[in-house]
């Protein structure tokens, strides 16, 4: 056998041999078509172009009836339960469609521990009980590929070219500056961001990195300045910073949807809120190709939640 042969004899389509095992169980070429929803005379020529490339007669056909051959009922009793095999398999994974199992691993950092990631995370495991999730909590910027992760989420970060990203949480944010009763009481109340250079202050710094700045809006221009930096805390322990500043050890930079609780209670007090500057909110962040379904239904949790703060 030439290779040519070899190579004609087994390029034939599925598609074609899905058309042959109809005309068998359908018992002719018309109901087959009807079934299939072509032409008989497709049907018909289907077959010849499989019994040509075979090089052998698959059915025995006269005007009033028709039959499978010895090689026919062969190649049918290979190929059909290899087809059910097939459109079981197909059945199985469009179903698996509805109902979402597996890990989702998420690296976020500790900024959008307390107050954006709960609901959201509450909102999808609802949805979909089966998923375990597992949030890694990092304030660097990382590769979550190569760390394992399906998604990462960070504020403002430039990412690579082959990520996309949505909004997760509020789109927008505030820098605000808070400080205890007691503070104030003893330090005097500040009226202009120049005077914050003459008080104490509790910092944060990026690990092994610098302290995050301090910056304001001034007369419609965003302005740094330097306070006299009492306390300095790692961004790993974002949320703690604000003990220390009800204790009244100096003023603090925090998100103003963390300190919302405080000014309602009076426990903390605003500085400066004419001056605080807006940022960008957290972003969901993955990578540019075909996500998991566990990925893919909490991105539309995430697009889902239409009472994030525009």
């Amino acid at each position: 056998m030439s290779n040519s042969l070899f190579s004609m004899k087994n390029d034939i389509s599925q598609d074609d041999l899905i058309v042959f095992l109809t005309v068998l169980e359908e018992g002719g070429f018309r109901a087959a078509a009807r079934r299939l929803g072509v032409a008989p005379s497709n049907v018909s020529t289907t077959v010849a172009r499989i019994e040509i490339q075979l090089g052998v007669p698959l059915l025995l056909r006269t005007t009033r009836s028709m039959r499978a051959t010895d090689q026919g009922r062969a190649l049918a009793e290979r190929i059909a339960p290899l087809m059910a095999e097939v459109r079981a398999a197909c059945a199985e994974t469009a179903g698996s469609a509805g109902h979402v199992s597996g890990r989702l691993k998420i690296n976020a950092p500790g900024a959008v521990m307390p107050d954006i990631l709960p609901p959201i995370l509450a909102a999808f495991q609802h949805r979909h009980p089966a998923v375990v999730v597992e949030i890694v909590v990092d304030n660097g910027m990382v590769d979550i590929v190569a760390s394992d992760c399906d998604a990462g989420i960070r504020y403002g970060a430039s990412l690579e070219k082959d990520m996309i990203s949505i909004p997760i949480g509020p789109r927008r944010q505030q820098i605000a500056l808070a400080a205890s009763p007691a503070y104030v009481e003893a330090h005097g109340f500040t009226e202009t961001p120049a005077q914050l250079t003459t008080h104490d202050a509790i910092r944060y710094r990026l690990p092994g990195g610098p302290l995050l700045p301090w910056t304001l809006q001034n007369g419609g221009q965003a302005i740094t300045v330097e306070p006299v930096t009492r306390l300095v805390l790692s961004v790993n322990a974002l949320n703690s910073g604000l003990s220390y500043a009800r204790a009244g050890m100096g003023i603090i930079a925090m998100f103003r949807n963390w300190l919302e609780d405080d000014f309602r209670a009076q426990t903390l007090v605003p500085i400066l809120n004419d001056h605080w500057q807006p940022l960008d909110g957290p972003r969901l962040y993955y990578p540019n190709r075909f996500t998991s379904n566990a990925l893919r239904t909490f991105i539309e949790t995430c697009q889902s939640k239409a009472s994030w703060v525009e």
